[in-house]
């Protein structure tokens, strides 16, 4: 997929990296978080995490794929304390598609987001 077709697709990413990258039969994306026009979306953990689904959903879409063909995610948290709220959230997204997934603490995510989401996806 050119950058032109990215561009068109979805908004420019915000740093020097390419929101999804093919490898063979799979699809690599960056971390999501809950951007909407270049700025972190209000309303705490829930919107962010919504909004970041949406904009994973719009990546994976670019390259053809959906959260069903997603096989792993990692996702950050600042707050371990949210791992019960961004759980009940992944679940609905979800469904009961289960792909394997790490969840971690980290000190600080861009823009102050309180939750990021990466995915690895085939084709």
């Amino acid at each position: 997929m050119s950058d032109i077709e990215q561009e068109n697709i979805m908004s420019k990413p915000v740093g020097p990296y390419t929101p999804i990258v093919r490898g063979g039969d799979l699809l690599y994306t960056s971390g999501q978080i809950g951007v909407a026009d270049g700025q972190l979306v209000e309303g705490g953990l829930e919107t962010e995490l919504r909004r970041a689904f949406v904009n994973l959903r719009e990546v994976l879409s670019s390259a053809h794929a959906s959260l069903s063909d997603v096989v792993k995610t990692t996702v950050f948290l600042a707050d371990i304390d949210d791992y019960g709220a961004m759980n009940a959230i992944y679940t609905q997204e979800f469904g009961d598609h289960r792909p394997a997934r790490s969840a971690v603490a980290v000190a600080a995510l861009p823009l102050g987001a309180r939750v990021e989401i990466e995915a690895v996806a085939t084709v």
